[in-house]
Protein backbone atom coordinates (compact mmCIF):
# COMPACT_ATOMS: atom_id res chain seq x y z
CA UNK A 1 0.00 0.00 0.00
CA UNK A 2 1.27 3.45 -0.94
CA UNK A 3 0.09 7.01 -1.32
CA UNK A 4 -1.23 6.41 -4.85
CA UNK A 5 -3.49 3.59 -3.73
CA UNK A 6 -4.63 5.65 -0.75
CA UNK A 7 -5.66 8.58 -2.96
CA UNK A 8 -7.40 6.25 -5.40
CA UNK A 9 -9.34 4.71 -2.53
CA UNK A 10 -10.41 8.12 -1.29
CA UNK A 11 -11.51 9.17 -4.77
CA UNK A 12 -13.44 5.92 -5.25
CA UNK A 13 -15.72 6.98 -2.38
CA UNK A 14 -16.43 10.42 -3.84
CA UNK A 15 -19.97 11.71 -3.44
CA UNK A 16 -20.65 14.68 -5.76
CA UNK A 17 -23.80 15.73 -3.91
CA UNK A 18 -22.08 15.82 -0.54
CA UNK A 19 -19.04 17.50 -2.12
CA UNK A 20 -21.28 20.31 -3.36
CA UNK A 21 -22.72 20.76 0.13
CA UNK A 22 -19.20 20.94 1.55
CA UNK A 23 -18.42 23.89 -0.71
CA UNK A 24 -21.04 25.88 1.20
CA UNK A 25 -20.36 24.42 4.65
CA UNK A 26 -16.63 25.16 4.51
CA UNK A 27 -17.10 28.60 2.92
CA UNK A 28 -15.22 28.14 -0.36
CA UNK A 29 -16.69 31.13 -2.22
CA UNK A 30 -14.66 34.07 -3.41
CA UNK A 31 -13.34 36.04 -0.47
CA UNK A 32 -14.42 33.41 2.07
CA UNK A 33 -11.99 31.64 4.39
CA UNK A 34 -12.03 28.36 2.42
CA UNK A 35 -11.84 29.99 -1.00
CA UNK A 36 -11.27 27.55 -3.88
CA UNK A 37 -10.94 24.45 -1.67
CA UNK A 38 -11.96 21.18 -3.36
CA UNK A 39 -13.96 18.32 -1.89
CA UNK A 40 -14.61 14.68 -2.70
CA UNK A 41 -17.64 14.48 -0.43
CA UNK A 42 -16.48 11.84 2.05
CA UNK A 43 -17.76 11.37 5.59
CA UNK A 44 -15.43 11.43 8.58
CA UNK A 45 -16.03 7.71 9.30
CA UNK A 46 -14.97 6.90 5.73
CA UNK A 47 -11.83 8.97 6.12
CA UNK A 48 -10.97 7.45 9.49
CA UNK A 49 -11.41 3.95 8.09
CA UNK A 50 -8.84 4.70 5.40
CA UNK A 51 -6.53 6.33 7.94
CA UNK A 52 -6.63 3.15 10.03
CA UNK A 53 -5.84 1.07 6.97
CA UNK A 54 -2.83 3.13 5.84
CA UNK A 55 -1.42 4.84 8.94
CA UNK A 56 1.30 2.25 9.51
CA UNK A 57 2.33 1.68 5.90
CA UNK A 58 2.56 5.28 4.65
CA UNK A 59 5.88 6.90 5.60
CA UNK A 60 6.36 10.48 6.73
CA UNK A 61 7.53 11.76 3.36
CA UNK A 62 4.45 10.32 1.66
CA UNK A 63 2.20 11.70 4.40
CA UNK A 64 3.48 15.24 3.98
CA UNK A 65 3.18 14.88 0.23
CA UNK A 66 -0.47 13.89 0.76
CA UNK A 67 -0.88 17.04 2.87
CA UNK A 68 -0.23 19.14 -0.23
CA UNK A 69 -3.11 17.49 -2.16
CA UNK A 70 -5.75 19.94 -3.46
CA UNK A 71 -8.61 17.83 -2.04
CA UNK A 72 -9.66 18.68 1.50
CA UNK A 73 -10.27 15.05 2.45
CA UNK A 74 -6.77 14.07 1.35
CA UNK A 75 -5.27 16.75 3.56
CA UNK A 76 -7.43 15.65 6.48
CA UNK A 77 -6.34 12.05 5.94
CA UNK A 78 -2.70 13.15 5.99
CA UNK A 79 -3.18 15.08 9.23
CA UNK A 80 -4.91 12.19 10.98
CA UNK A 81 -2.07 9.89 9.92
CA UNK A 82 0.39 12.43 11.33
CA UNK A 83 -1.52 12.43 14.63
CA UNK A 84 -1.17 8.66 14.75
CA UNK A 85 2.53 8.72 13.88
CA UNK A 86 3.20 11.48 16.41
CA UNK A 87 1.45 9.64 19.23
CA UNK A 88 3.39 6.45 18.47
CA UNK A 89 6.73 8.08 17.67
CA UNK A 90 9.92 8.52 19.65
CA UNK A 91 11.25 11.96 20.60
CA UNK A 92 13.09 12.38 17.30
CA UNK A 93 10.00 11.49 15.26
CA UNK A 94 7.81 13.82 17.31
CA UNK A 95 10.20 16.73 16.81
CA UNK A 96 10.35 16.06 13.08
CA UNK A 97 6.56 15.91 12.72
CA UNK A 98 6.14 19.05 14.83
CA UNK A 99 8.69 20.95 12.73
CA UNK A 100 7.27 19.82 9.39
CA UNK A 101 3.70 20.46 10.54
CA UNK A 102 4.57 24.09 11.20
CA UNK A 103 6.32 24.31 7.84
CA UNK A 104 3.10 23.22 6.11
CA UNK A 105 0.52 25.47 7.78
CA UNK A 106 -0.54 26.85 4.39
CA UNK A 107 -2.06 23.40 3.72
CA UNK A 108 -3.74 23.21 7.16
CA UNK A 109 -6.22 25.73 5.91
CA UNK A 110 -9.65 25.13 7.36
CA UNK A 111 -11.03 24.91 10.87
CA UNK A 112 -11.56 21.14 10.91
CA UNK A 113 -8.01 20.50 9.69
CA UNK A 114 -6.67 22.65 12.53
CA UNK A 115 -8.99 21.37 15.23
CA UNK A 116 -8.40 17.66 14.57
CA UNK A 117 -4.61 17.93 14.50
CA UNK A 118 -3.16 20.96 16.30
CA UNK A 119 -3.89 19.92 19.92
CA UNK A 120 -2.59 16.39 19.35
CA UNK A 121 0.62 17.51 17.62
CA UNK A 122 1.53 21.12 18.43
CA UNK A 123 -0.16 21.22 21.83
CA UNK A 124 1.25 17.87 22.91
CA UNK A 125 4.78 18.77 21.76
CA UNK A 126 4.67 22.07 23.65
CA UNK A 127 3.43 20.26 26.75
CA UNK A 128 6.15 17.64 26.57
CA UNK A 129 8.94 20.16 25.96
CA UNK A 130 7.45 22.78 28.34
CA UNK A 131 8.09 25.40 25.66
CA UNK A 132 5.08 27.49 24.63
CA UNK A 133 6.95 30.16 22.71
CA UNK A 134 5.87 28.86 19.30
CA UNK A 135 2.23 29.27 20.33
CA UNK A 136 2.78 32.92 21.14
CA UNK A 137 4.62 33.41 17.87
CA UNK A 138 1.83 31.78 15.85
CA UNK A 139 -0.75 34.07 17.45
CA UNK A 140 0.94 37.19 16.06
CA UNK A 141 0.94 36.92 12.23
CA UNK A 142 -1.93 37.84 9.97
CA UNK A 143 -2.49 34.24 8.82
CA UNK A 144 -5.91 33.10 10.02
CA UNK A 145 -5.00 29.44 10.32
CA UNK A 146 -1.77 29.98 12.25
CA UNK A 147 -3.70 32.09 14.74
CA UNK A 148 -6.31 29.35 15.08
CA UNK A 149 -3.52 26.76 15.52
CA UNK A 150 -2.05 28.88 18.30
CA UNK A 151 -5.21 28.99 20.41
CA UNK A 152 -6.63 25.53 19.58
CA UNK A 153 -3.29 23.87 20.39
CA UNK A 154 -3.73 24.98 23.98
CA UNK A 155 -6.58 22.49 24.37
CA UNK A 156 -4.03 19.81 25.27
CA UNK A 157 -2.46 22.13 27.84
CA UNK A 158 -5.85 22.94 29.36
CA UNK A 159 -6.58 19.23 29.74
CA UNK A 160 -3.37 19.08 31.77
CA UNK A 161 -4.33 22.08 33.94
CA UNK A 162 -2.01 24.57 32.24
CA UNK A 163 -4.04 27.71 31.55
CA UNK A 164 -1.62 30.61 31.14
CA UNK A 165 -0.84 30.06 27.42
CA UNK A 166 -4.57 30.08 26.63
CA UNK A 167 -5.15 33.28 28.59
CA UNK A 168 -2.11 35.00 27.08
CA UNK A 169 -3.13 34.13 23.53
CA UNK A 170 -6.74 35.09 24.23
CA UNK A 171 -5.47 38.57 25.18
CA UNK A 172 -3.35 38.74 22.01
CA UNK A 173 -6.36 37.84 19.86
CA UNK A 174 -8.74 40.12 21.73
CA UNK A 175 -9.22 42.49 18.81
CA UNK A 176 -8.97 39.96 16.00
CA UNK A 177 -11.71 40.64 13.42
CA UNK A 178 -12.43 37.08 12.30
CA UNK A 179 -15.41 35.11 13.60
CA UNK A 180 -13.46 31.83 13.46
CA UNK A 181 -11.00 33.28 15.94
CA UNK A 182 -13.78 34.62 18.15
CA UNK A 183 -15.28 31.13 18.31
CA UNK A 184 -11.93 29.41 18.90
CA UNK A 185 -10.96 31.74 21.74
CA UNK A 186 -14.39 31.39 23.35
CA UNK A 187 -14.21 27.62 23.07
CA UNK A 188 -10.80 27.47 24.77
CA UNK A 189 -11.89 29.86 27.53
CA UNK A 190 -14.92 27.63 28.12
CA UNK A 191 -12.58 24.63 28.45
CA UNK A 192 -10.52 26.56 31.00
CA UNK A 193 -13.71 27.27 32.93
CA UNK A 194 -14.67 23.60 32.95
CA UNK A 195 -11.35 22.87 34.66
CA UNK A 196 -11.19 25.96 36.89
CA UNK A 197 -14.18 28.28 37.03
CA UNK A 198 -12.36 30.95 39.03
CA UNK A 199 -9.60 31.25 36.45
CA UNK A 200 -12.23 31.90 33.78
CA UNK A 201 -14.26 34.35 35.87
CA UNK A 202 -11.12 36.27 36.86
CA UNK A 203 -10.32 36.63 33.16
CA UNK A 204 -13.87 37.67 32.33
CA UNK A 205 -13.97 40.20 35.16
CA UNK A 206 -11.03 41.97 33.55
CA UNK A 207 -11.76 41.51 29.85
CA UNK A 208 -15.51 40.95 29.48
CA UNK A 209 -16.18 44.40 28.02
CA UNK A 210 -13.42 43.94 25.43
CA UNK A 211 -14.40 40.45 24.28
CA UNK A 212 -16.31 40.01 21.00
CA UNK A 213 -19.86 38.92 21.85
CA UNK A 214 -19.37 35.53 20.14
CA UNK A 215 -16.28 34.87 22.26
CA UNK A 216 -18.15 35.82 25.42
CA UNK A 217 -21.14 33.62 24.60
CA UNK A 218 -18.93 30.61 23.88
CA UNK A 219 -16.84 31.14 27.01
CA UNK A 220 -19.77 31.28 29.47
CA UNK A 221 -21.79 28.34 28.14
CA UNK A 222 -20.89 26.07 31.06
CA UNK A 223 -21.19 28.66 33.83
CA UNK A 224 -24.17 28.66 36.23
CA UNK A 225 -27.12 30.59 34.81
CA UNK A 226 -26.78 33.45 37.27
CA UNK A 227 -23.16 34.02 36.24
CA UNK A 228 -23.99 33.71 32.53
CA UNK A 229 -26.64 36.39 32.83
CA UNK A 230 -24.31 38.60 34.83
CA UNK A 231 -21.63 38.58 32.12
CA UNK A 232 -24.15 38.96 29.30
CA UNK A 233 -25.66 42.00 30.97
CA UNK A 234 -22.19 43.40 31.64
CA UNK A 235 -21.32 43.33 27.92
Amino acid sequence: MNIDSLVLELKSLANPTKAKNCLWFFKTGQGEYGEDDKFLGLTNPQIRSIVKKYQKSINLSETFLLLTNPYHECRLTALLILVYKFSHGDDRTKKLIFTLYLAHTNFINNWDLVDLSAPRIVGTYCFETKDYSILYKLSLPQDLWEKRISIISTLFLIKNNIFEPTLTIAKTLLNDPHDLIHKAVGWMLREVGKKDQKTLTDFLDEYCLKLPRTTLRYSIERLPEKLRLYYLKSK
